[in-house]
């Protein structure tokens, strides 16, 4: 267990293994030990160095106040996290918000990234209205796809702070909208490294098009869906993920 930066903003990450790192980085919310099953599977042959969003998990700030500008804020935190960690070289792997955040640190610091691996990640946000009122509310009103994520930021935060997060985030995220949705679309030229884009068939907040599309702007991008799956894959095809991810990080 180990802390980065200063108080009130400290980043919580566990380092384990040896070998080319690998950076790993859960989804809004979330945390490492959501990820703990492919993480004991990467450090039998890499270095992995498991990272908690700003804001989730056990790093702060909690509650977070979410702005526009988050993806970019975390994305450079967190490449300032390695730079105290004097990692020069890695691979970034992430989902959902982790896989935003592996993107655009990919887009960034090009020379840093040996390969970049997301599932549910676009590059951009889409989102409806009603899908933003649904994701302001999740705790007292979670769809099916966010019940998970709902009764963890209760139990992870409590109600009231686990309110606060969302409301705020849904707010972000409505903004970022409003401003053309980019994350590190506008940038997927400047991932130069080999990157691979996983979806779900029916992953509701990034379907497969969209996901296609970003593929197609990088460079080096390929695009696989996961059959029949929705956003968490590595839930329900945990297996195929880690077998897909391991071997494209055995080639690269």
């Amino acid at each position: 267990m180990a802390w980065h930066g200063p108080d009130g903003r400290q980043i919580y990450y566990e380092d384990t293994g040896r070998g080319d790192t690998v950076v790993l980085l859960p989804g809004w919310g979330g945390s490492i030990t959501d990820l703990d099953r492919l993480r004991r599977d990467f450090a039998s042959g890499f270095r992995v160095i498991a990272v908690d969003l700003p804001g989730s998990g056990r790093s702060q700030p909690q509650p977070r106040h979410y702005t526009a500008s988050y993806y970019l804020d975390d994305a450079r935190a967190l490449l300032g996290l390695l730079d105290a960690l004097e990692v020069e070289v890695a691979h970034f792997v992430g989902f959902s918000d982790g896989g935003e955040n592996a993107l655009l640190m990919a887009a960034l610091e090009p020379g840093r990234a040996l390969s970049a691996v997301t599932w549910g990640a676009a590059g951009q946000v889409v989102a409806s209205p009603d899908m933003l009122d649904r994701l302001a509310h999740l705790v007292d009103e979670p769809i099916d796809a966010l019940k998970a994520l709902a009764a963890y930021l209760v139990e992870a935060h409590g109600v009231h702070n686990a309110r606060l997060m969302a409301a705020s985030w849904a707010r972000a995220l409505g903004a970022i909208i409003d401003a053309g949705g980019d994350v590190s679309r506008s940038r997927a030229k400047l991932i130069t490294c080999p990157t691979l884009l996983i979806t779900g068939t029916y992953d509701p907040f990034c379907p497969p098009g969209l996901l296609r599309d970003m593929a197609d702007a990088i460079p080096r991008g390929e695009y696989r869906e996961a059959p029949g799956a929705g956003h968490d894959v590595h839930l329900s095809h945990h297996g195929w993920l880690l077998a897909t991810v391991v071997d494209w990080l055995g080639d690269h």
